[in-house]
């Protein structure tokens, strides 16, 4: 029998999804309100798009935020393997680099967005761009879609309009708008993976990249969360990986409006060494430095525009001598650079959130094929959903595999075989 399906969203889970329904013998109508499919897809990882992470099943679990047992189903129905060995199978040549991170060989997400759209159409979807639908209503034998000059009638609709982050991409949450007028209830979206703003002034090191850092957010009452990894200075905060990855750690210690109270950022710029052995370093580099200012003497230990921060924090001058410092100032010195302070003014907001944390009440959904509880022939997957993880690829792994298990669901409902 021929199925007819609409998937609206032309996104990760969306083409996936519509080529995941066509290998499998539906036909798709793909809604995408923009002038081209993928336009946020296009941008991820600054434009090379981190595709997965090549880890277990467990491993992502382990990277999920938010329900996590909701995924069970569904990264263990297509694994980032699966994953990898798709985006091979479509010509896209993969490469793993730091923290298990997979990226197309070429590092342009562009090569991914294309490789995606073709699967697509040379399975006979139809991609129907410009075209923003306002409605999904549930009907006895299927569902009506309402969009821009008209309506159509369909046997399913697969919602993988993803969250509110990025908004000039086309994610302005239509998808929680059809939940809930399907009854559903939504769980208030917010902004995940954002930077963190500061009150401290840090613009004399915006641009300033470090590497092989612990940076932890210390809150009173509450246990302290750390990552270790890479982090970028910004004119008026900090960000990359493990800022990001924080971000959506901490939001329990934040007001409403994502404002902190009370807490601190700390950031241990030699987790590698103990304090014994940093302050052995230390102390052989002063004493090399000998009669040099202090600030002449620490560019072999740390970049130059932190200096002035870490000799401040041990309240040390740096046109102090080398080979005057005491050592109870060495030991002010190590704390200051083991545990580098700042603090937390509030987290970015939902336009700066690489996802959007919240959405569709996952209680509503099924897990094992994402169709909606209370709207039997409407499906939700990817960002839609209120699931979120950390950076490293598990968010689009996310988005791949719900869209599986709800192209593998609709096949089975209507007896469908590849």
């Amino acid at each position: 029998m021929s199925v007819r399906v609409a998937v609206i969203g032309a996104g990760a889970s969306g083409l996936f999804a519509a080529a995941q329904l066509l290998r499998l013998g539906a036909s798709a109508d793909i809604y995408e309100r923009n002038d081209r499919v993928g336009k946020k897809l296009s941008i991820t990882g600054k434009g090379r798009c981190n595709i997965t992470n090549k880890c277990t099943p467990a491993q992502v679990f382990e990277n999920v935020v938010t329900n996590p047992k909701f995924l069970f189903s569904a990264i263990n129905s297509f694994t980032p393997d699966d994953t990898i060995e798709y985006f091979e199978s479509i010509g896209v040549a993969t490469k793993v680099e730091r923290g298990r991170r997979v990226f197309p060989q070429s590092d342009r997400a562009a090569d991914v967005v294309n490789a995606l759209e073709h699967d697509v159409k040379s399975r006979g979807g139809n991609i129907i761009l410009n075209t923003r639908v306002s409605a999904v209503r549930q009907e006895k034998k299927g569902v009506e879609v309402f969009f821009d000059g008209g309506s159509a009638e369909y046997d399913c609709a697969v919602v993988a309009t993803g969250g509110e982050s990025y908004k000039g991409t086309g994610s302005t949450g239509d998808g929680y708008a059809f939940a809930k007028a399907l009854g559903n209830k939504i769980n208030t979206p917010r902004a995940a993976l954002v930077p963190i703003y500061l009150k401290d002034d840090v613009s004399s090191l915006a641009g300033l990249s470090l590497r092989n850092v612990t940076v932890t957010v210390s809150s009173p009452g509450k246990r302290d969360i750390s990552m270790f990894g890479e982090m970028l200075f910004m004119h008026r905060g900090i960000s990359g990986p493990t800022v990001l990855s924080l971000s959506s750690l901490c939001a329990d210690r934040t007001d409403g409006r994502g404002k902190f109270s009370s807490a601190k950022v700390f950031i241990d710029l030699k987790p590698a060494l103990d304090n014994e052995k940093l302050d052995k370093r230390i102390m052989r580099d002063l004493s090399d430095g000998n009669t040099k200012a202090v600030k002449n003497v620490l560019p072999a230990l740390m970049p130059k525009s932190l200096i002035p921060f870490v000799l401040a924090q041990a309240d040390i001058s740096q046109d102090r001598r080398a080979c005057d410092i005491t050592s109870a100032e060495r030991e002010l010195l190590v704390r200051a650079v083991k545990g580098l302070s700042f603090t937390p003014d509030c987290l970015g907001g939902v336009n700066e959130g690489i996802i959007t944390a919240g959405g569709v009440d996952v209680k509503q959904i099924n897990p094992r094929d994402c169709s909606d509880k209370l709207a039997e022939n409407v499906y939700f997957i990817g960002e839609v959903l209120d699931v979120d993880a950390l950076t490293g690829g598990y968010n689009l792994q996310i988005a791949f595999s719900t869209a599986y298990i709800c192209a593998k669901g609709i096949a089975g409902k209507y007896n469908l075989s590849e």
